[in-house]
């Protein structure tokens, strides 16, 4: 007797032998001892999920002798012949080489006669998704009327080409990918009948390169049994099948949750060069990371989880340095990648990618979270602020960058600036008591020791703290370029004084600006660090009435004096040009640029028009 396969020799043959389609075999059987046998039945799913078998052993309960039984005998001559392929009231048809109108003619005018020794006369049309539309017209009456002993069995692994008006004159029955679980059971099953010695590992890696189908599992079975003989290890799957062991895949989900991106790359290395299917790798990573994310929801439910015990307690230990979010983040960001992996021209170079941006998307925000922290920003209360005292008289300013310890020359601000709040300086030491005032550069911070608010700071500068808070705004082109306008006007008390032209307030005086800035002059070491910005003060030009009068000598040629509305400005401002580099590496630009996935058209300072604005994308 010729060799005869595994996934033949181990068929299911009854209802009660098919693993993983109860929802199916429980309702065929309960039809067969209800009495409610319908005309036609299609039965849909992926493939080696059992389709053409249930139709058969569903033949088998209908044709068997005193029939339809659901738990008949195996040992029955009828159903041995259906088993056989011989029996002469059960036709088997491919609807891929008979998927003409002919072939249905046929099939109608056959339809008429009288089985010739069974109950039913059945067709099973396997990949009925094949017939063209004229023959699936064709078929339509007689599927919808058919005589009395007839009865129709489809089976199909793509049920969205089958014509509605097919469909809907059938029962349909949608048979799902069988749970890793239930293969590994069946294969240990099968191994124990043909004598052959298989570890856990082995019968994992063959379900997991199986996908859910039972016969590719039993082929790669019989496969290996051929290659190894009478014992298979784990080893020998991987290299047979190109797949990457458990706990290389575990290794590399380490590395992309504790945020590794050369552990990362060194891994994907290693799995390249010793020849591992880097597609299955990333459905591995994608199911990996699945079963973490389940496994946080579900608080560790062994139900809804296809792992080993050695994995459990390995997702058990990672739950707990990544929440939630960040995993929903990850997978959808390998997600995404892997519709894209098949197209790709160079997949190494794609999956370093891919993880890559796995490992960014694991601390990045959504865009829901941002907003909602600017509404919690711009609601929130920014508290009390010290007291600021009107001057009664002309405020003398300190320059901005003068020495420390010299005392500024005074500048007297117009009486009629009452939108420019100044603080009351602090009072200048006796030299007997002067203190060193640490200097202040670009490059160090300014350290202020902390004292109470009823009290000056000890003493620095407005200009020393004023040029100490721009060189940390770093390279942020947007905001650098609105401060270089600004004037420091005071800083008492911790809070840093800074006027502005009116038109840059609006952007500066956010609260997410703002609670930047406290941040930063807080980072400098002032413990109470604050800031405020005022609009500057418009220069008065003087009525024409206050004006000398000319001398006598001009009187013959007068020179009208200009009123102050038609002054000629001595220099009209030039827009802020901003560089497109710089502006485009700033992580701000960049971050908002992937979420929206936008595209920069122009790059223009606030105030400036079209004519007048840098570069455009």
């Amino acid at each position: 007797m010729s060799y005869q396969v595994i996934a033949r020799k181990y068929r299911p043959q009854r209802f009660e032998d098919v693993v993983g389609q109860e929802h199916v075999t429980t309702t065929l059987a309960n039809a067969i001892r209800a009495n409610r046998i319908a005309h036609g039945y299609i039965f849909c799913g992926p493939r080696g999920t059992g389709k053409t078998t249930l139709a058969r052993i569903f033949a088998k309960a209908l044709n068997c002798t005193g029939g339809p039984k659901a738990d008949f005998d195996l040992a029955d001559p009828r159903v041995q012949e259906i088993a056989e392929g011989r029996s002469l009231d059960v036709l088997e048809i491919d609807g891929a080489s008979n998927n003409g109108v002919e072939q249905v003619r046929e099939l109608r005018d056959t339809a008429r006669f009288a089985p010739a020794g069974g109950r039913f006369k059945i067709y099973i049309i396997d990949e009925v998704h094949m017939l063209s539309t004229a023959a699936f017209n064709a078929l339509l009456k007689t599927l919808e009327e058919p005589p009395a002993h007839v009865k129709f069995l489809f089976a199909t692994t793509d049920p969205e080409k089958v014509l509605i008006t097919i469909l809907s004159r059938c029962q349909r029955f949608d048979l799902r990918r069988i749970p890793s679980a239930l293969i590994v059971k069946h294969l240990a099953w099968i191994a124990a009948q043909e004598k052959v010695a298989i570890d856990d590992a082995a019968l994992h890696a063959i379900a997991r390169g199986a996908d859910g189908g039972m016969r590719d599992a039993e082929s790669t079975l019989d496969q290996l049994i051929s290659f190894c003989g009478g014992r298979i290890e784990e080893s020998d799957v991987l290299s047979m099948f190109g797949l990457a062991a458990r706990g290389q895949v575990l290794e590399l989900s380490r590395a992309i949750v504790s945020a590794q991106p050369e552990q990362t790359l060194r891994l994907v290395d290693a799995l390249a060069r010793s020849g591992k299917d880097l597609g299955r790798l990333l459905g591995d990573l994608l199911n990996h990371f699945r079963n973490l994310l389940l496994f946080q929801i579900s608080k560790g439910d062994k139900s809804i989880l296809e792992t080993s015990e050695a994995e459990y307690e390995l997702l058990s230990t990672q739950s707990r340095e990544i929440d939630s979010d960040a995993l929903t983040r990850i997978l959808e960001s390998l997600s995404r990648s892997e519709s894209q992996f098949r197209d790709a021209g160079s997949k190494r170079i794609f999956l370093e990618i891919t993880l890559l941006k796995a490992i960014q998307a694991r601390d990045s925000l959504s865009l829901d979270a941002v907003l909602k922290q600017l509404q919690l920003l711009r609601s929130a209360d920014p508290g009390p602020r010290p007291a600021v005292v009107p001057p009664p008289a002309p405020t003398v300013l300190p320059a901005v960058g003068a020495a420390p310890g010299a005392v500024p020359a005074p500048v007297a601000l117009p009486p009629s600036t009452p939108s420019l709040p100044a603080a009351t300086p602090a009072p200048v030491p006796p030299p007997a008591a002067a203190q060193k005032v640490p200097e202040v550069s670009s490059s160090a911070p300014v350290r202020v020791a902390p004292t109470e608010p009823s009290t000056p700071l000890p003493p620095a500068t407005v200009g020393e703290v004023w040029t100490a808070f721009l060189a940390s705004l770093g390279n942020d082109p947007i905001i650098r370029s609105q401060l270089a306008d600004g004037t420091a006007v005071s800083f008492v008390n911790g809070l840093l004084t800074v006027a502005l032209p009116e038109d840059h307030l609006d952007l500066l005086n956010s609260p997410a600006r703002l609670t930047s800035f406290r941040t930063r002059l807080q980072q400098l070491g002032i413990s109470r660090g604050d800031i405020q910005f005022v609009a500057q003060p418009k220069p008065e030009v003087p009525p024409p009435a206050s004006r000398p009068s000319a001398p006598t000598v001009a009187a013959a040629k007068p020179t009208p004096a200009p009123r102050p509305m038609e002054a000629k400005p001595a220099a009209k401002p030039q827009p802020v040009r901003l560089n497109k580099d710089e502006f485009l590496n700033d992580p701000l630009i960049k971050a908002a640029l992937e979420v929206f996935r936008a595209t920069l058209i122009e790059v223009r300072a606030p105030g400036s028009t079209s004519e007048a604005a840098g570069s455009t994308l």
